[in-house]
């Protein structure tokens, strides 16, 4: 299993040790010390950017979070790592949103996407499958193999939910919705149960759609993207510090 420690805190880990190597030799004599001095100081320059580099965190999901319809920087990605920043976190969001995806795709690629260097993981997948009525079975598996993979890697996880339409019935709405808080109660994850509900519940339906959806009624546009990134921003705050309050041994 790869080791699920950041190159920030290795980086950590590593300069920590030089006060006690100047001690020990600078008790050598003046040439020891001066020659450690030397080397000290371009070790501290080699590991400085390591030092500064940000969390990395995978956004894994559809189109809603690849941006579909919307010009580069206001999809749901840029608008949140502006977010993030803007409140002075040092991370990086990774856009891994497939347009069409399904959580079979997200649990296809999930190995290949959790590299050493990302700290933390975003899921928000189950869109598609609800647009195409695939069975609440199949998207359990899918997210299950999400949450294990992450849980191999000791991520901790924000798990994002959607909500089912009726038209397949109170069973399958009922199944589907369940999914989320199940798997995050069982994972230990976070829990933003539906990403679309900022936009959803609001008393003014067709307000809704006239203002903060694209015009094909199921991606929203720019400010209905600033209006998820509001509702979801805390719930990634809690995930970013669960990440750093992690032991890195």
């Amino acid at each position: 299993m790869p080791s699920s420690t950041s190159p920030v805190r290795r980086s950590v880990r590593t300069a920590s040790l030089i006060p006690l190597a100047l001690r020990f030799l600078a008790s050598s004599g003046y040439g020891a010390a001066r020659r450690l001095r030397n080397l000290s100081l371009a070790f501290l320059v080699s590991v400085t950017p390591a030092l500064a580099d940000p969390l990395t965190l995978v956004a894994l999901g559809d189109s809603l979070t690849q941006g579909y319809g919307l010009p580069e920087g206001e999809g749901l990605v840029p608008q949140l790592q502006a977010w993030l920043t803007e409140r002075g976190e040092d991370v990086t969001v990774v856009n891994a949103g497939v347009s069409g995806d399904t959580t079979a795709g997200g649990a296809a690629r999930i190995d290949w996407t959790l590299t050493d260097d990302v700290d933390a993981l975003m899921i928000a997948l189950g869109g598609n499958d609800v647009l195409r009525g695939l069975p609440p079975a199949e998207a359990r598996a899918n997210l299950t193999a999400m949450l294990e993979a992450a849980t191999a890697h000791g991520l901790p996880v924000l798990l994002v939910g959607i909500a089912a339409p009726g038209n397949y019935g109170p069973d399958y709405k009922a199944e589907f919705e369940a999914i989320y808080p199940d798997l995050a109660a069982r994972y230990g994850a976070i829990l933003f149960d539906n990403l679309l509900a900022p936009l959803t519940e609001r008393d003014d339906g067709a307000a809704t759609l006239r203002d903060l959806m694209q015009t094909d009624g199921i991606h929203p546009n720019a400010a209905g993207v600033a209006m998820i990134v509001e509702a979801l921003g805390p719930h990634v705050l809690e995930l970013l510090k669960i990440t750093k309050e992690r032991d890195p041994a």
